[in-house]
This record gives C-alpha cells, structure tokens and sequence, in this order.
C-alpha cells in the first residue's frame, strides 16, 4: 500500500453525516433548554425549568449546571439513537423510547 492511499484524519473529518442524525441532534438541543428564570426551592436547592416540562434542580452530590449536562446529553443520545441507522455497531444498546 503506497502513503498516498492510506487514510488521513481529514478523511474521517470530511465523511458525510445522515441529514436524519443532524436534524436529530438540532431536535433534541432544541426541545431541552432551560426557560424561565432559575428558583430557589424551600429546602434551599436551586431548580430551573426546561423547555420539555421537567425541573432541573441541583442535589447533595450534583450541581444545577451537571444535570442541565446531564439531561441535554441523554436527550441528545436519545433522539442519535432513534435517528441511527439499522445495525450500526453500538457501545450501549439502543433506548427504547416511552
């Protein structure tokens, strides 16, 4: 094999990705974003709205901001997974979607 037919990183970097998996993620960071204005609960933790209805609040061991990460994050594998093509190898089985 001459150096010139061996892939480079600017081959990895030029491969198309599926127009599904993109509106996908476009989807998911569109419909998880915080909305309206952060609140102080009365046990003295802090919560703040997302756009999909549930309350993002900070906890003993996590703050605010690692489950607004953390809740964007499984959003986004949640709509990748769905949008995947069949038979693509996998680290984590596909969700199921309630």
């Amino acid at each position: 094999m001459s150096p010139e037919s061996l892939p480079t990183a600017a081959d990895d970097v030029t491969e198309a990705v599926s127009a599904g998996m993109r509106r996908a993620k476009v989807r998911a960071a569109t419909e998880h974003t915080t909305v309206g204005s952060l609140q102080t609960l009365p046990d003295g933790r802090t919560s703040i709205a997302c756009a999909c209805g549930m309350a993002l609040v900070n906890g003993p061991t996590w703050s605010l901001d690692e489950h607004i990460r953390l809740h964007r994050a499984e959003a986004r594998y949640l709509a990748l997974s769905a949008a995947a093509p069949a038979g693509i190898p996998r680290l984590v089985e596909p969700a199921r979607v309630l």
